[in-house]
């Protein structure tokens, strides 16, 4: 996975000009800052940051974070400003203090979360959070004709596509398009205040940590 995106940096924001999803896109830039301004926010797997420059103006503190350096320079070109940080980091070992956040997002990184480490991440995530901390996954849904189709299912239950870039090259990688029951499941027992938004191409869990 880590490979795929380095490989793709230079070509990933391409995935934002599609005009179907452009109303979605306009929406959801509009609300994601209600839900982070005034908090230290940390991002995990920002990507090339194209989600961070939506949360940073609004945010008292901003800590991003990717495996992938060549996202990591976009992102940096991308984001400027005293109070943001980018910083190469494993999303399954956060190399953050415990409680040191108010907030956390992650755009486009929960559908490639394995089934059997969902449970596993967020626990890891909440450690670095405060109690009430608000929480916000984006990603997308399924929409034939849009999405790229799904080539297998594993044992686990989670499916893959199979990928292509601009130099010719295939790739495999993990996308689950999880349901609103899924998503309310994984964060049973753990979560309060739980939402879930559903535009015609993406969705989002918004919720409180315990």
């Amino acid at each position: 996975m880590q490979e795929y995106y380095a490989a793709r940096a230079p070509e990933y924001d391409r995935i934002y000009l599609k005009p179907e999803r452009q109303r979605d896109l306009r929406e959801i830039e509009a609300w994601l800052p209600t839900v982070f301004a005034g908090q230290r926010v940390l991002e995990v797997a920002c990507g090339t940051g194209y989600w961070t420059q939506f949360i940073a103006p609004v945010a008292a503190g901003l800590l991003a974070l990717d495996a992938a350096p060549p996202t990591l320079r976009i992102a940096r070109e991308r984001v400027r400003g005293p109070g943001v940080e980018f910083v190469v980091a494993d999303a399954y070992a956060l190399p953050v203090p415990a409680q040191a956040f108010d907030a956390a997002f992650a755009g486009f990184w929960f559908s490639h979360v394995p089934r059997s480490r969902v449970r596993a991440f967020l626990a890891g995530l909440h450690a670095t959070l405060r109690p009430g901390a608000r929480v916000a996954f984006l990603d997308n849904r399924y929409v034939e004709g849009s999405s790229t189709p799904v080539s297998e299912r594993d044992a686990e239950g989670n499916t893959w596509q199979v990928r292509g870039l601009a130099d010719g090259s295939r790739h495999k990688v993990l996308k689950n398009f999880p349901s609103e029951g899924d998503l309310r499941e994984v964060v049973r027992g753990i979560a309060h205040d739980v939402r879930v938004r559903q535009w015609q191409y993406y969705w989002a869990l918004e919720y409180a940590v315990m």
